[in-house]
């Protein structure tokens, strides 16, 4: 089975935390409010795709496809 990420949910589309793929980018993202178990909503892209703006912990966040690549979904 594929491991889903961020960057696979469609405009609009949510989905569960289940952790990080990237060790070293897993602190920043941590800090940002990204805590396993939260509920992400993909918002919208950029209009040339990066960045993207997604819903965390009760705010908007803007993520770089590299970072929002190595959030885990369920």
């Amino acid at each position: 089975m594929k491991i889903r990420s961020v960057v696979d949910l469609s405009p609009g589309e949510s989905g569960v935390i289940n952790g990080f793929m990237d060790e070293a980018l897993s602190l920043k993202l941590l800090e940002m409010g990204c805590l396993p178990g939260t509920e992400i909503k993909y918002n919208f892209a950029a209009p040339l795709g990066d960045p993207i703006c997604v819903s965390v912990a009760g705010y908007n966040l803007s993520l770089r496809l590299d970072e929002a690549i190595t959030i885990s979904i369920q």
